[in-house]
């Protein structure tokens, strides 16, 4: 049995060669002689409607029908938050034992946080907030709140849209210059990392951002990945 996660993203000539495996049963490796012989059975997972898209010729209709044999669809994060609790104490076992820090379950209000935001980015938003959220609290406790961004002012809520006449000055805690807070977080992640920008154990994979972006801004805020790298 074999995964193929995101075959949405597949090219048109790739899916002709997958086609051309799933029907015939067989493939020719890269600098191989001779054919070989696969019996395999396919999983593929998208967050694309690969309907559509074969309507639209974008993606192959008879690779389509090849492997729709019995498509399961999975309501987005946001319209299934029942699940939030019970993924969000699996990510923070998970997060303990690939950082290496002690374990901290959500708490009620954790949850709650949790459970009020949309998750555009899904249940991998919510597994990379999760990881923030325990190498924020150190093994202490998990700062959802600060993983979350919530605390900073939210451009266009009623309560913050005054005239300069009437704003009042803060009497709160001050808040950092965001190049300060995101220099920290960064050099957080490659501290947890060792200085790893790309791969699944990366900073890049733990801020949940392209290794691209991350580099573009580690430039911006003159971070020297190099470090963090064990000498």
């Amino acid at each position: 049995t074999l995964l193929l996660d995101e075959i949405g993203e597949l090219p048109l000539a790739a899916q002709v060669r997958l086609l051309r495996i799933l029907q015939d049963g067989w493939l020719e490796r890269v600098g191989g002689q001779q054919p070989v012989h696969v019996d395999v059975r396919i999983i593929a997972a998208t967050h694309r409607d690969l309907a559509a898209m074969a309507a639209e010729g974008r993606f192959r209709q008879d690779l389509w029908y090849r492997i729709a044999v019995f498509p399961i669809v999975i309501p987005p994060l946001r319209e299934r938050k029942e699940d939030i609790a019970d993924l969000a104490r699996h990510f923070a076992q998970r997060a303990a034992i690939r950082f290496g820090l002690p374990l901290v379950m959500p708490s009620e209000e954790d949850l709650r946080l949790l459970q009020s935001y949309d998750w555009p980015g899904n249940v991998r938003e919510l597994a990379a907030v999760i990881d923030r959220a325990a190498i924020l609290g150190e093994g202490k406790r998990l700062e959802v709140a600060k993983a979350l961004g919530i605390g900073l002012p939210q451009p266009g809520r009623p309560d913050q849209q005054r005239s300069d006449q009437s704003a009042q000055p803060a009497t709160g805690p001050a808040i950092e210059p965001l190049d300060q807070v995101m220099r920290r977080h960064i050099e957080t992640a490659l501290a947890v990392t060792r200085g790893r920008i790309e791969g699944p154990r990366g900073a890049a994979a733990l801020l949940g951002i392209n290794p691209h972006t991350l580099r573009g801004r580690m430039r911006k805020l003159g971070i020297d990945w190099t470090r963090f790298r064990p000498s």
